[in-house]
């Protein structure tokens, strides 16, 4: 298993393929040196009605600190207003931080007979790579529908309610900012 944790990135054309079409998402450290310092990314299909998550990754000086969580948030607030209904991964069932992991942040094993054609499809590739030398499942988070946004009301302070900018909180730095498709 050690060969696939040390496997190389994808490679950068395909990743720049995934960014052109708004499917690649980058968390990256704003209190960097640079201010953009990547964290983590992940790169994700439309497949079946769902939006597949093709690869996710978290430097391991980052683990710990809900990057692939905000990471995987993003696309599921993402996916209904694209008409999409679920996420979907194929990972490996017996390694802490993937199937265990995934099932504590909503996700279930799918039994063979609830497999799409096109997660068939994806298996049958990564058997193709190797991948089946340990057991591996597809996974789901099902999704609530997109909801029509209400107008966010303005809401003006009265005089008698309105806050002393003296004794309001400092707003909190956020530690990790997450850019990709809108």
């Amino acid at each position: 298993m050690d060969s696939v944790a040390d496997d190389d990135p994808p490679p950068l054309d395909l990743l720049e393929s995934y960014r052109r079409a708004g499917r690649c998402w980058v968390a990256t450290d704003p209190l960097s040196a640079t201010g953009d310092r990547p964290l983590g990314y992940v790169i994700a299909d439309p497949v079946d009605g769902a939006l597949h998550i093709e690869q996710i990754s978290v430097d391991p000086v980052a683990a710990r600190r809900g990057i692939g969580r905000t990471l995987i948030d993003r696309l599921a607030a993402l996916a209904p207003g694209q008409g999409l209904t679920a996420l979907t991964l194929t990972t490996f069932s017996d390694v802490p931080w993937n199937a265990p992991y995934y099932a504590r942040i909503g996700f279930r094993v799918l039994h063979d007979r609830e497999l799409t054609d096109g997660l068939r499809t994806i298996r049958g590739e990564e058997a193709q790579h190797g991948l089946d030398r340990w057991p591996r499942v597809c996974m789901r988070r099902d999704l609530l529908p997109a909801q029509p946004s209400a107008p966010t009301p303005t809401l003006m302070p009265t005089p008698a309610t309105a806050p002393n900018p003296a004794s309001a909180p400092a707003p909190e730095s956020a530690s990790v900012a997450v850019s990709g498709a809108p």
